[in-house]
């Protein structure tokens, strides 16, 4: 990484970004490693299970929405605070009252879904603060929060064998706490920021369709990512007997590596372009979520196949969100709301169509099938548009970045 990265921004509000998004995605995904326990005291099909765990993820991608809207009007960390008291709040109630039904259930995950808005926060308050030439790796480390997934895989299943999974809740609650006092504390929105707009206004950048490929590559990076996060402990439960704590950890591992690699996808899109390493993602992606729907008969090997795809997907985050910046640096607020709605519908379709997949055909091929020609087609669409995107707004005489 280069020395001068070091050098420019606000160190203490990268921190914070990068806290704040980790321990929101944490309790994003909470309900998918608890699922195989939820499941089994509430008596969910695989359709519930599935669509349990895909909830918040909707829910998170379309109130991404209007938290960047709710960015550009009243600043990052502002935005950020009222987002993590209503979760903390949400999670308060589910662990005084309980769960004890199906649509109990989807009511937490519909509040769950304000954590999985963090996104449209954390990046615009850190992207603020870097030029072009680091926009790649700091918005690289700020997504790295995307680690908060492999947290909750590694920790839920346990705590919840231990103390009961309705408690899990009531212990999420601590480090929540600490990170927004933390948060309050260090965070700091960066001087200058783009005037705010009208609401009509925003929805102008609609009519350029350079937002809506992004938003359709990162639907199909980001929408993998965690969509196979939310999928996974139940997938490794029922492809391979595996108990929830175990699936839990095997949950973890993939989770990890896909979240770690995140800035290292940043900073290569920094270092090669951003066009070229998006698109070597999408080739790796695609062949190994087609090697998965083979239905692959070892734990081991199933896990390298589904950590391969996880360092893709991941990696392709870092990438998208290189180049985003570049082509929208005044409108960055809204369009991180707009992209990472379309990556959180990516990852509600992932995850409901896995548990539907199951239990309409047995397997989880077809779901996973579909979900890798998906990465075919953004390398066909990436394709089609590189060449403008080089030659327009990523040419040498507009920005210092390479595209």
């Amino acid at each position: 990484m280069k020395q001068s990265f070091w050098q420019a921004g606000h160190k203490p509000t990268l921190f914070s970004a990068f806290l704040y998004f980790d321990l929101s995605f944490m309790v994003w995904v909470l309900l998918g490693p608890l699922a195989v326990q939820i499941a089994g005291d509430l008596g969910l099909s695989p359709a519930q299970k599935g669509m349990m765990v895909a909830t918040p993820v909707l829910t998170g991608a379309l109130l991404r929405l209007v938290m960047g809207i709710l960015v550009d009007q009243i600043q990052p960390k502002r935005a950020g605070m009222i987002g993590q008291i209503i979760v903390i709040a949400a999670l308060a109630f589910a662990w005084l009252n309980d769960i004890h039904s199906y649509q109990q259930a989807l009511t937490l995950g519909v509040f769950l879904g304000v954590a999985g808005a963090s996104f449209a926060v954390a990046l615009p308050l850190a992207s603020r603060w870097y030029p072009p030439e680091h926009q790649g790796t700091a918005l690289g480390i700020a997504g790295a929060g995307n680690s908060g997934t492999a947290m909750a895989a590694l920790f839920a299943p346990g705590l919840a064998l231990a103390f009961g999974w309705s408690n899990v809740f009531g212990l999420a609650l601590i480090p929540l706490i600490i990170t927004l006092v933390l948060y309050t504390i260090l965070a700091k929105d960066a001087p200058n920021p783009p005037a705010s707009k009208s609401l009509t206004e925003y929805f102008k950048v609609l009519q350029d369709k350079d937002a809506w490929w992004f938003m359709f590559f990162y639907s199909v990076t980001f929408g993998g990512f965690v969509g196979m996060a939310s999928s996974l402990t139940i997938y490794f439960n029922d492809q391979y007997g595996l108990d929830p704590v175990h699936a839990g950890y095997f949950t973890a591992a993939c989770v990890f590596a896909g979240s770690l690699v995140r800035p290292i996808g940043g900073n290569l899109a920094d270092r090669i372009g951003g066009i070229r390493t998006l698109s070597t993602m999408y080739v790796i992606a695609a062949a190994f979520l087609l090697i998965l729907s083979l239905g692959l008969k070892t734990q081991l090997t199933g896990l390298l196949v589904v950590i391969c795809a996880m360092i893709a997907l991941g990696m392709g985050n870092g990438a998208v969100f290189q180049l985003v910046p570049q082509r929208f640096r005044k409108e960055i607020g809204v369009m991180t709301g707009l992209i990472g709605m379309a990556g959180g519908i990516g990852g509600f379709y992932l995850a409901s169509s896995l548990g539907y997949s199951k239990q309409l055909t047995g397997s989880y091929q077809v779901g996973l099938s579909i979900f890798a020609g998906l990465a075919i087609i953004a390398l066909v669409g990436l394709t089609f548009v590189k060449q403008r995107w080089r030659t327009t707004w990523g040419s040498a005489a507009v920005t210092s970045a390479k595209i």
